[in-house]
């Protein structure tokens, strides 16, 4: 390796750290500012929908997001240029997020409102996480996950049985009440039952017989026991996860994957050493 290979190395690395890991004071700094221009940009979005905005100051906001366009294309550039193998950060979920945020202004050239889809940049709001080594918040997500999944036949059979009571409620109201006090079909009956029973009660369609608001106000005191069980069975799994799982904010500089635990040496994902 030359002089000149070793120098674009070097600078590859530091680019790396300052951009994908937020454990130094340069990776800190770059986030909170990437967090804030974020922010700005999605706020100058919003305003220039508001008509009576747009008409007063409808270049001065342009002018803004060509701005933030053009300091997020720099980034985007930048992020290629830090990894290894460019194609892995490229087509990883914030890669195409990180692309999707910049094209909406360029595509505003030729196709009127296109714009708008810039909202999307709310996405990398995300990467909040690996600010102010907030990074145990990742790890009790992936607690939360893997809970979720011990829990997903369980919760299956759970919503299932709720989906056959609100049938078998939403078909009784239909023949207690009947089409003259709005419960027209068993279908209506059933999505009433559903907004009942998860103790909603948009109050769009109501009960007026006295048998119909008993029955009504039997699945309101049920629904609140139904709210009760899912969490009952995720808080079980989530005992069951290893609380003290930490993990660091470094990234792979080959493939950028993230969230990897303090003591590791090499990606989880790809091989590659840390």
């Amino acid at each position: 390796m030359n002089k000149n290979e070793t120098e674009l190395s070097k600078w590859r690395s530091k680019v790396h750290e300052i951009i994908f890991e937020a454990d130094t004071f340069w990776g800190k700094t770059f986030d909170v500012a990437l967090i804030l221009i974020i922010i700005f940009s999605v706020i100058i979005v919003s305003l220039e929908s508001v008509t009576s905005i747009r008409v007063k100051y409808g270049g001065t906001l342009k002018v803004l997001e060509w701005i933030f366009t053009f300091l997020f294309t720099l980034e985007y550039i930048a992020r290629v240029f830090s990894v290894l193998k460019p194609s892995r950060y490229i087509f990883s979920f914030f890669g195409i997020v990180d692309l999707l945020s910049i094209i909406p202004t360029y595509l505003s050239l030729f196709i009127v409102g296109a714009h708008s889809l810039l909202v999307i940049r709310t996405l990398r709001l995300v990467r909040i996480f690996r600010i102010f080594k907030l990074v145990h918040f990742i790890g009790e997500a992936k607690q939360l996950v893997t809970a979720l999944r011990a829990s997903g036949r369980k919760i299956t059979v759970f919503l299932v049985t709720v989906l056959c009571i609100t049938v078998i409620m939403g078909t009784i109201m239909y023949l207690v009440e009947g089409e003259e006090n709005g419960f027209t079909s068993i279908p209506i009956s059933i999505y009433w039952a559903i907004v009942t029973l998860t103790t909603v009660g948009y109050g769009d369609i109501a009960p007026s017989t006295v048998m119909g608001q008993s029955i009504a106000a039997f699945i309101m005191i049920m629904g609140y026991g139904i709210l009760a069980v899912p969490t009952g069975i995720v808080s079980v799994e989530l005992a069951k996860t290893n609380p003290d799982l930490q993990m660091t904010t470094q990234a792979c500089p080959n493939c950028s994957a993230e969230g990897h635990d303090y003591d590791a040496k090499f990606c989880k994902k790809c091989g590659s050493e840390l």
